[in-house]
C-alpha cells in the first residue's frame, strides 16, 4: 500500500484537473549577477537595499481583479497535451488559469527605476509579456529556433513595438534568439529606467532599457521606449507604474519574481 500511496503522490495534475505523469524536473535557468551591473552602472551602492519578492502566499501582493490566475507548488509543460501547462500542489509559481486566458495581472506595488529578475515557462505555441510600469513590454513567445519574427519585437526577449499611425513601429528584435524549447524555464533580467518629468508633468527623458539579458545572454542595451507599447495598460505616461504580467495570451507560469528598486544619480 505505502508503494501504491507513494506512487500517487508522484504524479502531477494538470490545469484541467486530469492526472498525468511527472517529467524530468528542468534545470535551472541562466541568469546573471544583476547586483554587479548594478554597481558597475553605479545605480546601487555596496549594501544595496533587499530585493522585493513579489510571490508570496495566496494572490497576496496583487491587485484585486486577478481572474483565474493561481498560485501553485510547480509547473511544467504537460506531458498529455504540449500546449498546457501541469502543476503541482503549493505555493511559489503564478499559472493564468485552465485556459491559459484570463486577466493581466498588475502588481499592488508601484514602481519607477528597477532591476528584476524574471523566470518564466511557456508551452508550445504559446505567448506572454511583461509590462513595466504596465506600459512597456518585453515579450514572452515561444520563438525557440525561430529565425526572425514577423516584426521587430514580437521574438521572446524583444521589446514590442508600439502602435503609431496605424502600423507597427519601433519594435526592437534582441540581438541573439535565446528562447529555449517550449516547456523549459527561461530567465529575464532586466535594468529599467522609468521616464523623468518637470515640475510642469512635461517628459523630459523617455523610459529606457539599460540592459536586459534572456536566460543570461544580453540581448538589449540602452533602447529608449518613446511611449507605451503595444496593448500596454495605459496610452499616459507617469513616474510610477505597476509591473503587469499579461495573462490573455495563452498559458503561461511564472516564479521567483524579484524586483530592486533603484536611485539613479
Amino acid at each position: 500500500m505505502k508503494h501504491i500511496v507513494a506512487a500517487l503522490a508522484a504524479l502531477l495534475v494538470n490545469i484541467a484537473g486530469n492526472v498525468v505523469a511527472p517529467a524530468a524536473e528542468p534545470p535551472a535557468p541562466r541568469a546573471v549577477d544583476l547586483l554587479a551591473e548594478l554597481r558597475q552602472l553605479g545605480l546601487i551602492g555596496e549594501t544595496p537595499s533587499q530585493a522585493r519578492v513579489l510571490i508570496g502566499e495566496g494572490l497576496a501582493g496583487w491587485r484585486k481583479k486577478t481572474g483565474e490566475w493561481m498560485n501553485v507548488g510547480g509547473a511544467m509543460a504537460d506531458p498529455a497535451n504540449e500546449r498546457a501547462i501541469a502543476t503541482t500542489p503549493g505555493t511559489g509559481v503564478l499559472v493564468n488559469g485552465a485556459k491559459g486566458k484570463t486577466v493581466d495581472l498588475f502588481t499592488e506595488a508601484e514602481f519607477g527605476d528597477i532591476a528584476a529578475h524574471i523566470e518564466f515557462m511557456i508551452p508550445k505555441g504559446s505567448n506572454s509579456g511583461v509590462y513595466f510600469m504596465g506600459r512597456y513590454e518585453v515579450q514572452i513567445f515561444d520563438s525557440f529556433g525561430v529565425e526572425k519574427g514577423k516584426y521587430p519585437g514580437i521574438e521572446c526577449g524583444g521589446i514590442y513595438p508600439r502602435w503609431i499611425n496605424n502600423r507597427e513601429s519601433e519594435g526592437h528584435s534582441p540581438r541573439v534568439n535565446a528562447a529555449l524549447p517550449p516547456g523549459q524555464w527561461q530567465t529575464f533580467d532586466v535594468i529599467f529606467l522609468a521616464p523623468r518629468f518637470d515640475a510642469s508633468g512635461k517628459k523630459t527623458a523617455n523610459a529606457r532599457f539599460v540592459k536586459v539579458w534572456h536566460n543570461g545572454q544580453l540581448v538589449h542595451e540602452n533602447i529608449e521606449v518613446t511611449g507605451p507599447t503595444r496593448a500596454a495598460a495605459y496610452n499616459d505616461e507617469k513616474p510610477l507604474g505597476p509591473l503587469m504580467f499579461q495573462g490573455d495570451h495563452g498559458p503561461v507560469a511564472y516564479r521567483n519574481l524579484r524586483v530592486w528598486e533603484l536611485k539613479r544619480p
